[in-house]
């Protein structure tokens, strides 16, 4: 049949209306293919970076998603510790990487909501860069000490050091964590001088801790529970405003002369900035799913973790309401880093 043929017949409408079915047909399935290709996630490893040395709550708890992870997603999911700069080090690797959901972020109060007002220079922004997914967990921090210090409380503790100011001494697993905005806050509230020793994480501190190195250490519940229990420090106070329902038996700072004293470490699952919604959601769902498991909850609880995913809305609430309290208390304790 000639060109001018076929012409002639693709103009009766039946023919019409069949090439117009076939276009629209080709064009879904075209549309389909592509968007296929957007949402095939994962095809590769995810890697979960974990800004503090292993052992720690951050570290417990990344673990803890990749292993539910691997399971549910069929593909290899990584936990890698880059600790170091008040936990600036391992989130430049994430705010950095490509929003492809193959990278993702342990987020904790200091990085996201202490850092940006602490640090002079930062070569991320600690809100705009990431990609909230969910709130993970919170825990008490803990005031622990030497035994051989020979206090028993809270009080006693602020006249030994009011008896010897900058003599005493307070480790923490960084600058700008949150567990050394405690130690400010205690030092403001309390009145007291006390001098700073920062570690790259829990790993270094606590044996410094036990062999009378540093004179005290505030640290994660979680991380010190285990020396606790071995009776190898002794617990003071914690820094919520009830008792922690794993170790009822630790009065709050608040009930030992310090009203209103809180200081709570909490911990989230973030991406890269323009992660795409689809791959957001996916990952908030897994979240769930592996927080809700009876025997991961009962873990979490049993170490000092409270375990509480939530939707990537509530946590943007939670990280701006940290981010106004926390700049406050750095401006007021005065501590700047460059």
């Amino acid at each position: 049949m000639r060109f001018s043929q076929v012409a002639k017949v693709a103009k009766r409408p039946f023919f019409k209306y069949l090439l117009i079915c076939l276009a629209l047909l080709l064009g879904a399935n075209s549309s389909w293919a592509q968007s296929s290709q957007k949402t095939a996630w994962p095809k590769q490893a995810i890697r979960i970076v974990v800004s503090f040395t292993p052992g720690g709550a951050p570290d417990i708890l990344a673990r803890v998603l990749a292993e539910s992870m691997q399971q549910n997603l069929g593909v290899p999911v990584l936990v890698e510790n880059r600790p170091g700069y008040g936990g600036n080090i391992g989130a430049e690797i994430v705010a950095k990487s490509d929003p492809d959901g193959y990278t993702l972020l342990i987020g904790t109060v200091g990085i996201h909501a202490i850092n940006g007002a602490l640090y002079e220079k930062m070569s991320f922004d600690p809100i705009k860069d990431f990609t909230p997914i969910s709130f993970l967990a919170s825990t008490p921090n803990v005031l622990v000490v030497n035994k051989k210090l020979g206090v028993n409380n809270l009080h006693e503790l602020i006249e030994l050091a009011k008896a010897k100011p900058n003599q005493l001494t307070f480790g923490s697993s960084g600058v700008g964590t949150s567990l050394h905005m405690s130690g400010e806050l205690f030092k403001e509230m309390a009145g007291i001088q006390i001098r700073h020793i920062p570690y790259k994480g829990r790993a270094q501190s606590l044996p410094d801790l036990v062999s009378s190195r540093i004179s005290m250490l505030f640290d994660n519940l979680s991380s010190s529970l285990p020396l606790i229990k071995a009776g190898e420090v002794q617990a003071l106070g914690v820094t919520t405003l009830k008792r922690s329902h794993a170790t009822p038996e630790i009065p709050t700072f608040a009930e030992q002369g310090l009203p209103g004293f809180e200081a709570v470490s909490w911990f989230s699952l973030m991406a890269p900035a323009n992660l795409p919604p689809s791959i957001q959601k996916r990952l908030n769902q897994l979240t769930y799913r592996a927080l809700n498991d009876p025997e991961v909850k009962k873990r979490l609880l049993a170490g000092g973790l409270d375990p509480a995913p939530s939707s990537a809305k509530d946590l943007s609430k939670l990280i701006a309401q940290e981010s106004a309290k926390w700049s406050r208390i750095v401006q007021q304790s005065g501590a700047k880093l460059d």
